[in-house]
């Protein structure tokens, strides 16, 4: 059994007797020393087996994936196959460089162009664009393309209508396309009533951007009447794509009314992004949109697939080269593995796990809507909060009992949250453990409140104070840079 101990930084480990990498002397007159540094990098003095020991030790203290479940809700840490990887670590692949000639990269372009007819099938939505590097930036490729197409008819609109339940990068993403943010508020039941939307939608507001399902983890039941009534006033409907792993294969939102949505290729079509990124964030458009779509497009001409830039109406180009090229031929290699029906068993079990979590906690911890939920469950802490145990500390007790806690203090308009997503890769012995140690918990905050409240108590760093170290980060290490 290996020792682990608690690791410090390299700097405490220093000894200036040592060195990982020993240069010969430069032989060449130096001509120009006026551009040498005035003082060294202050970077630690250590061997080559300090610095391997030291990494390997912190790898050993990395929770992953491959070890364990990822509760995290809105962030689908789900298993990446490893089928992915090594089909992504060919040569052709791996080492294909984006300036390279068109005429050297048709390998390339024929895997995106698969790609993007596989997407616009799952979507119903017959226009993609792979270029979006993340969520983020596909909602605000979206929107811009939202905005162009409002322009070209007379009028940008100055509005746009986000919900409550949507994903919190939507109303920045508004902002940043020039549009007032005006809020929408969830129903009764957690989501959308079409008499909200009708009171705020009028003729200067350019649409609604929609999470569906959205962050509490309900399907939009009212999609097709609210899609109707934003189309009345002539705007158009976002759909934020992010939660598409909860309905792949049985729900097309092109055929529901949606105008526009990104997918998160890293979230629902397997490359886990823990730490922020890579990802990709395409984007799918109807056929009034299309022409507005970035450039270059990738289209099929005379059987040959080729890069085009004949679109007077595009928005432009939204990012250097293509894309996150690897992580959109894994998600491809996820596609095709799976097909059509394994797509539909990942988005039921994905349901699945989450509902049985649902079920088995719902007794423990306070479920403010819904009784049954979509990909992932949201709780809350009033229950334990009579006792005094808050949300951050039933997170931080989870990892005494060696899961990583979930989303907590989101969706915002759930005080005390907790979102569970298991996804679909998780087993069931896996989500029975998960249960276990959460209903623990839930006894524990109620007879012995004050260890949930100290805790976690099993690992190396105990409480952390996350406001001091989010406003006073410690980046020296007296006079040495630590970053």
């Amino acid at each position: 059994m290996a020792l682990i101990k608690e690791e410090g930084t390299l700097f405490e480990i220093e000894n200036p007797q040592k060195q990982a990498v020993k240069l010969p002397p430069i032989s060449v007159p130096f001509k120009r020393p006026t551009q040498f540094r005035e003082s060294a990098l202050g970077l630690p003095q250590v061997s080559e087996i300090d610095v391997i020991r030291h990494y390997t030790r912190l790898s050993n203290l990395n929770y992953n994936i491959d070890t364990g479940l990822y509760p995290l809700g809105s962030c689908t840490m789900k298993y990446n196959p490893k089928i992915n990887d090594e089909i992504a670590a060919l040569d052709g692949f791996k080492n294909t460089h984006p300036f390279q000639p068109a005429l050297l990269s048709k390998g390339a372009l024929e895997v995106l162009a698969r790609l993007q007819e596989l997407l616009a099938e799952l979507t119903g939505l017959p226009y993609v664009c792979l270029q979006p590097a993340a969520g983020a930036h596909g909602e605000f490729t979206g929107v811009k393309v939202i905005r162009a197409f409002l322009t070209k008819n007379g009028n940008p609109r100055k509005k746009m209508l986000i919900p409550d339940t949507a994903h919190g990068t939507n109303p920045a993403t508004s902002a940043l396309c020039q549009y007032e943010v005006v809020r929408v508020p969830n129903g009764p039941n957690g989501y959308l009533e079409v008499s909200d939307v009708e009171k705020l939608m009028d003729e200067n507001t350019a649409g609604i951007m929609i999470t569906n399902p959205n962050t509490l983890g309900l399907f939009e039941k009212n999609i097709v009447e609210v899609c109707k009534v934003i189309h009345s006033k002539g705007g158009l409907v976002y759909c934020d794509g992010a939660n598409f792993n909860a309905i792949m294969g049985w729900s097309k939102p092109g055929e529901v009314g949606v105008d526009v949505m990104h997918l998160n290729l890293h979230k629902t079509f397997s490359t886990p992004h823990g730490g922020g990124g890579p990802g990709a964030g395409p984007i799918a458009v109807n056929a009034q949109l299309e022409p507005f779509l970035p450039i270059p497009r990738i289209l099929k001409k005379n059987h040959e697939t080729v890069l085009s830039y004949n679109a007077p109406h595009s928005i432009g180009s939204v990012r250097l080269a293509y894309g996150n090229f690897l992580v959109l031929l894994r998600a491809l290699v996820y596609t095709l593995t799976m097909g059509r029906d394994g797509l539909k068993q990942a988005s039921s079990a994905a349901v699945l796990n989450a509902n049985y979590i649902l079920h088995h906690l719902k007794n423990y911890y306070y479920l403010p809507f819904g009784k049954t939920c979509m990909h992932e469950c949201v709780f809350t802490d009033k229950k334990q909060n009579e006792s005094g145990v808050k949300t951050i500390e039933i997170a931080k007790r989870l990892m005494d009992y060696g899961f990583h806690p979930p989303t907590i203090y989101f969706p915002l308009v759930v005080p005390g949250a907790m979102m569970i997503e298991p996804t679909e890769t998780e087993p069931k012995h896996e989500l029975d453990r998960f249960i276990e140690a959460m209903k623990s918990i839930s006894i524990e905050a109620k007879e012995k409140p004050a260890l949930v409240q100290n805790s976690p108590h099993t690992v190396f760093v105990k409480r952390v104070d996350e406001v001091s170290a989010a406003k006073k980060p410690v980046l020296r290490d007296g006079k040495k840079n630590i970053f």
